[in-house]
């Protein structure tokens, strides 16, 4: 059997099985911090620019955007993928080097709406688009992540899977959904090693693109059934060595959305093993930032890679800054929205703060690298202390996992600002019980 046949046999048993408690209840934690992301997304200029470019796909439609407004599916699917990457604060799952929930929530949303399905079946649409585009981006590897981004090219099988559940598409037609969705996948890592708007437009075409799949699946267009594994397939041609030999090896058995990661900062979550490990040492020894006379910190490679910028001038650069972020949270306790507000991203105790940090490759973290996201920071005080930590994981990671509560103030945090705290807190109690709720938000 090709991939995407062995995907699709898994889909066709997974329409008839329960799923644990356990599965659905971290199908719910995935739901509120997708909810959580989109609010803060909304005011980011790229998706402000979206919806005026997408006006003849608004104010109609079976779906509808974050904030009520009718729309289109597929334009639904876009901008609300777009608008849960804009803000940096999505979910992620590591081995796959990804953010699955952008594009995998957003077009089981949309499809969701334009079906009448229940929150028990959105719920589990979006277990299977987590456990299928999760297990295609292990297979890709780092060879993949090199050059592509994993959130726009992974995220399109996540939303095929979610949508093509939704739209009850049969075994073959499930096959040829993830064939077509394969030519539709993309998205550069070059696009963000400059300051651009391009990054959050990824995952709302992979949620785009994966349920425009789907929807053509239903219809009858089929696809190359050999477009992952087959000679010049997706395998060769984005990654280097890609195994699909295992792919369906453990479904049904270990679901991975049970060790996804919820973000606790604000920011590139590659920096986040740094934040940490420098709070912990401030924690710890309870100095304050104007007592550092440096700091050094080892990570793996591709937190350099794609957090790269030494001197941020924008918000998008500094989110994408390890000094910024590790400088800002030694200053002010906390990467939050704030971090990034005018008078913080120029503030001459960060900045004077940054000069002082140094950020190289460890080869030890590196190796560890997609399996465990670690940094080891040393910080020497003018008193002469030479205080020293390793952060083996970053709060929010499955070792370290944020709770329920944690998760709903989470939501509460970003969403309130748009919405307000009462309908915020509204909103996350009918989040908890969508298994059992007969409509959606």
């Amino acid at each position: 059997m090709f991939a995407t046949q062995v995907f699709a046999r898994y889909a066709a048993e997974f329409s008839g099985q329960a799923l644990p408690a356990e599965v659905l209840h971290h199908a719910k934690r995935a739901v509120v911090d997708w909810y959580a992301s989109v609010y803060p997304g909304l005011s980011r200029e790229p998706v402000r620019l979206l919806e005026e470019v997408l006006a003849e796909d608004l104010d109609r439609g079976s779906a509808r955007l974050i904030l009520g407004r009718a729309a289109t599916a597929r334009a639904a699917a876009l901008i609300n993928g777009a608008a849960a990457h804009a803000a940096e604060v999505d979910d992620s799952f590591r081995e796959a080097m990804y953010h699955p929930g952008a594009a995998t929530i957003s077009a089981a949303l949309a499809a969701a709406h334009s079906t009448g399905s229940t929150g028990q079946e959105f719920l589990r649409a979006v277990v299977l688009g987590y456990e299928i585009s999760t297990r295609i981006g292990v297979a890709l590897g780092r060879g993949h992540y090199k050059y592509w981004h994993n959130t726009g090219t992974v995220g399109t099988f996540g939303a095929v899977a979610a949508a093509g559940y939704l739209l009850r598409l049969s075994e073959t037609q499930f096959a040829h959904a993830l064939a077509t969705a394969a030519t539709f996948a993309a998205g550069l890592q070059q696009a963000f090693r400059m300051d651009s708007m391009s990054k959050p437009l990824h995952p709302g075409r992979a949620a785009e693109g994966g349920l425009l799949a789907a929807q053509l699946a239903a219809r009858g267009i089929t696809g190359s059934l050999d477009v992952l594994d087959g000679e010049a397939g997706l395998g060769v041609a984005m990654s280097t060595g890609a195994d699909w030999s295992q792919v369906g090896a453990t479904l049904g058995r270990d679901f991975h959305i049970t060790r996804t990661t919820f973000k606790n900062h604000v920011g590139c979550g590659h920096s986040f093993p740094s934040i940490d490990g420098a709070l912990e040492l401030q924690r710890l020894h309870c100095f304050r930032a104007d007592e550092i006379d440096s700091i050094h910190i080892g990570t793996y490679k591709p937190a350099l890679d794609i957090a790269c910028y030494m001197r941020p001038a924008t918000v998008n650069e500094a989110q994408f800054s390890i000094p910024f972020v590790v400088a800002t949270a030694l200053v002010h306790g906390s990467v939050r929205m704030a971090a990034y507000a005018p008078d913080r991203l120029h503030a001459p105790a960060t900045r004077a703060l940054m000069e002082r940090i140094q950020v190289t490759v460890d080869p030890q973290l590196d190796a560890s690298f997609p399996g465990r996201r670690s940094a080891r920071v040393e910080i020497v005080l003018r008193d002469g202390r030479r205080l020293a930590h390793l952060q083996p994981n970053r709060k929010g990671d499955p070792e370290l996992p944020l709770t329920d509560a944690d998760l709903e103030g989470k939501l509460v945090e970003f969403a309130a600002p748009v919405i307000g705290a009462d309908a915020a807190r509204a909103l996350a109690a009918r989040l908890w019980t969508l298994d059992t709720s007969e409509t959606l938000p």
